[in-house]
C-alpha cells in the first residue's frame, strides 16, 4: 500500500496530489474487500462509496468543514481515512468500531447515523447553527438515491431550498438501496441520467449567443428563460427550480478528479443549496457483485477471489426470516385478501419471496415507513388484509401512524416485526428492544411473540385472522429446529402455554426467552429446585387468569424477556399483581435490559451479560427462594457486559 499506510488523517490525504488520489481511493477498496474477506461487513455498501470519501476529505478541511453521512453503512473509507485504518479488523466485532456512524467514536463523526434518510436534516441544522454563530465552515451532507425518497429527506430538501442557506448535498445514485430502488423519484434521477447532454447543451448555447458580435450578451440574457425551462424540463427542476437547489452533474463517482472538481464547484456557491449528483456502482470492485444485490451488501466473511460466502460444514435450521416468507406465500394462496409489503428490505424480510410469487399483491415502498404504515392503513380500510413485514428498529420510524392511523381506527394491519431483540454486530441502531414498550400502551392492539419458528406460523396466521391491529415480534437469525411441516393453526388471542409444572417457582418467559427458561428449569431440578415454565405468547393481552393462578400458587415469579424492561413484559406483569393486590407476599424478578444503551457484539455474550441465558434466569430463580427465606442475596448475578 503506497500511499494508505502513510494517511492517518484527512491532513495526510490532502498533501498529496489530485492525480494521486485515484490510486488511494484503489488502495482503499482492496484495504476493505481484504478486511471484510475476513471478518465480514458492510462490504458493497462501502465499496461503492469509497472515491466520494476521498474527494470529501481531498476538498473539505475536516472535522472544521462538516461532514454528515447518510445510514453510515457506507462509511468504511471515511473511517480509513480518519485514523481508523488498523481499527478497521475490529469492525462490528465486540469492542471494536461500530458499523456505522458515533459521535463518540470520531471527531470527524459529525453525526450518528444507523437508520435511513437522516443527512439532510442533521446537515441543514448545523449549517443554521454555523449562520446564527457567525461562523464560516462548509457542511456536506452524503445521501444516497433510495435514502433522499425518504419522507424525512423531502422535508428537510423543502426547507433547506426555503432558508437558503449555505450547504452541499453529495448524491450517492446508485440505484440501489439495500435492494434496488423503487419508486417515482428513482426514475426521476433515471431521466436526468439519460438527459446528460443538457449541461454540454446549455454550454453551446451560450458560447454561441455569446459570439454574435455586438448583441451577443443581450441575446445570452435573453435566453435564460428558455434554457431554464430545458433544465426544468431535463434536470432535476423540482430541486434546482421549485426548490431553491443549484445542480452540478451528473458526475462519475469513481473518477476523484472528477469528483474533486465538482466539490470545489460546489464550495464556490454562496447563495443557497447545491447538489453535486453522482452516479457510483454499489459494490464497485466487488467479485460477481451481479450475482446477488442483497448477498454483498452486508456479507460474512467471503473468498476474496470469488466474493462467495465460505460454507458452513453443519446444515442451520431455517431462519425466522425464511419461515416468514415461506408461511406468507402459504397464506397468501389461501386468501386473496392477503397482501404483503416492506420498507426497502425485500430480502431482509422475507418478502423477497412474496414478490416473486404475488407481484401483483405485494409492494416494496422504499425507504418509507411512516408512508408504509398508513399505506396498509388505506388498504385495510377497503378490506385487504395487509402485512407490514419491518424491522422492529425501524417501526419506530412509524410510530405516529401506528397509532393514530392503525390502531385509532382499529384497522386490520398485521405488523411483522423481524429483528426484534439484540441483532449483534449492528449494534444500538439496529436493537429491537423497544417494540414493546411502543405497541403495548395503545388500547387495540394485540401483541404476541413465538417461542420458536413453528410458533411463529401459528402466530402469523393467527394475526391476519384477527379483525384488527396485531403485531409479531421475532429474531433475527436461525430458529430452533422445531418441525414446521404442519399447518398453522389459530391461537387463542391472550392465552399462554403451560410448559412444566414446578411448586418452588414459575418462570414466565415471552419469546426468545422461553427456550432459556426451560433449560434453566431442566438445569435447577437436578439440584432439586422445581421450577413452573410457562410461554406467555402474549403481552397485550395478557393472560391474566394464569398469571394470577401462578402468583397464587408461587412464592417466586421470574418473568424474562429480550427487550428493554421500562414499560416491557415485565412491566405488565406486575402491573396486573398490583392491581390483583397480589405483590405482598410474593418475590418478583423482571429479567431484561435495563436503561442503558446496549454495545454491539456477539448475540450469546450479549444475552448472556444481561442475565437473559439459562444461567442467568437459574441465578434470578435461587435468589428469589433466598429472598423469600430470609437468606442474604448474592448480587453477582449478571455479568459485566462490554
Amino acid at each position: 500500500m503506497r500511499f494508505i499506510s502513510e494517511i492517518n488523517s484527512p491532513a495526510d490525504l490532502r498533501r498529496l496530489k489530485v492525480e494521486d488520489l485515484q490510486e488511494v481511493a484503489d488502495e482503499i477498496r482492496a484495504y476493505i474487500i481484504e478486511t471484510c474477506a475476513r471478518i465480514g461487513g458492510h462490504t458493497g455498501a462501502s465499496l461503492g462509496a469509497v472515491e466520494l470519501a476521498v474527494a470529501m476529505h481531498y476538498v473539505f478541511d475536516t472535522p472544521s468543514d462538516r461532514l454528515v453521512w447518510d445510514v453510515g453503512h457506507q462509511a468504511y473509507a471515511h473511517k480509513i481515512l480518519t485514523g481508523r485504518r488498523e481499527e478497521l479488523r475490529t469492525i462490528k466485532q465486540p469492542g471494536g468500531l461500530s458499523g456505522f456512524l458515533r459521535r463518540d467514536e470520531s471527531e470527524y463523526d459529525t453525526f450518528g447515523a444507523g437508520h435511513a434518510s437522516t443527512s439532510l436534516s442533521a446537515a441543514l441544522g448545523m449549517a443554521v447553527a454555523r449562520d446564527l454563530k457567525k461562523e464560516d465552515f462548509h457542511v456536506c451532507a452524503l445521501i444516497g438515491d433510495s435514502s433522499l425518497a425518504g419522507g424525512m429527506a423531502m422535508e428537510a430538501v423543502n426547507q433547506a431550498g426555503h432558508l437558503k442557506s449555505r450547504l452541499i448535498v453529495l448524491l450517492n445514485d446508485n440505484e440501489m438501496s439495500i435492494a434496488p430502488a423503487v419508486g417515482a423519484l428513482s426514475g426521476y434521477l433515471n431521466r436526468i441520467k439519460e438527459a446528460q447532454s443538457y449541461q454540454h447543451l446549455k454550454e453551446e448555447i451560450g458560447d454561441a449567443l455569446q459570439s454574435v458580435p455586438g448583441i451577443g450578451g443581450s441575446l445570452r440574457r435573453a435566453a435564460k428563460s428558455f434554457k431554464d425551462a430545458i433544465a426544468a424540463a431535463v434536470l432535476p427542476g423540482a430541486l434546482v427550480n421549485e426548490l431553491g437547489f443549484k445542480y452540478i452533474g451528473y458526475v462519475d463517482g469513481h473518477n476523484v478528479p472528477m469528483l474533486v472538481a465538482a466539490l470545489e464547484a460546489a464550495k464556490k456557491v454562496d447563495d443557497g443549496p447545491v447538489i453535486v449528483h453522482a452516479l457510483t456502482t454499489k459494490g464497485q470492485g466487488f467479485p460477481n457483485p451481479e450475482k446477488n444485490y442483497y448477498a454483498y451488501h452486508a456479507t460474512g466473511p467471503f473468498d476474496p477471489k470469488t466474493g462467495l460466502p465460505y460454507k458452513s460444514s453443519k446444515p442451520a435450521p431455517p431462519t425466522y426470516t425464511a419461515v416468514f416468507g415461506e408461511t406468507m406465500c402459504e397464506l397468501m394462496a389461501r386468501d386473496e385478501r392477503i397482501v404483503g409489503l416492506t420498507a426497502a428490505m425485500p430480502d431482509g424480510t422475507g418478502i423477497d419471496k412474496v414478490l416473486e410469487k404475488f407481484p401483483k399483491r405485494s409492494f416494496d415502498v422504499g425507504i418509507a415507513e411512516q408512508h408504509a404504515v398508513t399505506f396498509c392503513a388505506g388498504m385495510a380500510c377497503e378490506g385487504l388484509k395487509p402485512v407490514a413485514a419491518i424491522y422492529s428498529t425501524f417501526l419506530q420510524r412509524g410510530f405516529d401512524q401506528v397509532i393514530h392511523d392503525v390502531c385509532l381506527q382499529d384497522l386490520d394491519v398485521t405488523f411483522a416485526m423481524d429483528r426484534a431483540g439484540i441483532v449483534g454486530a449492528d449494534g444500538p441502531t439496529h436493537h429491537g428492544l423497544l417494540d414493546i414498550t411502543y405497541l403495548r400502551g395503545y388500547p387495540n392492539i394485540v401483541l404476541m411473540a413465538p417461542k420458536d419458528e413453528a410458533e411463529m406460523r401459528d402466530m402469523l396466521l393467527t394475526a391476519i385472522e384477527h379483525p384488527g391491529p396485531a403485531a409479531l415480534r421475532y429474531p433475527r437469525g436461525n430458529g430452533l429446529g422445531t418441525d414446521i411441516s404442519s399447518e398453522p393453526k389459530l391461537l387463542e388471542i391472550g392465552k399462554g402455554e403451560m410448559l412444566r409444572s414446578g411448586k418452588d417457582a414459575a418462570i414466565i418467559a415471552y419469546g426468545t426467552m422461553v427456550n432459556a427458561a426451560l433449560e434453566a428449569a431442566d438445569g435447577m431440578a437436578a439440584e432439586g429446585i422445581q421450577a413452573t415454565v410457562v410461554n406467555a405468547r402474549f403481552v397485550k393481552p395478557l393472560d391474566e387468569e394464569l398469571i394470577t393462578r401462578l402468583a397464587r400458587e408461587h412464592s417466586v415469579i421470574v418473568t424474562v424477556e429480550e427487550a428493554y424492561l421500562a414499560g416491557g413484559f415485565g412491566s405488565a406483569v406486575m402491573e396486573l399483581l398490583e392491581q390483583r393486590q397480589l405483590l405482598d407476599n410474593i418475590n418478583v424478578t423482571r429479567l431484561g435490559v435495563p436503561d442503558e444503551i446496549v454495545p454491539h457484539g456477539d448475540v450469546k455474550e450479549l444475552l448472556a451479560g444481561y442475565g437473559l441465558d439459562a444461567a442467568g434466569i437459574s441465578d434470578a430463580v435461587r435468589q428469589g427462594i433466598d429472598a423469600i427465606s430470609g437468606k442474604k442475596p448474592d448480587n453477582k448475578r449478571f455479568r459485566v457486559v462490554r
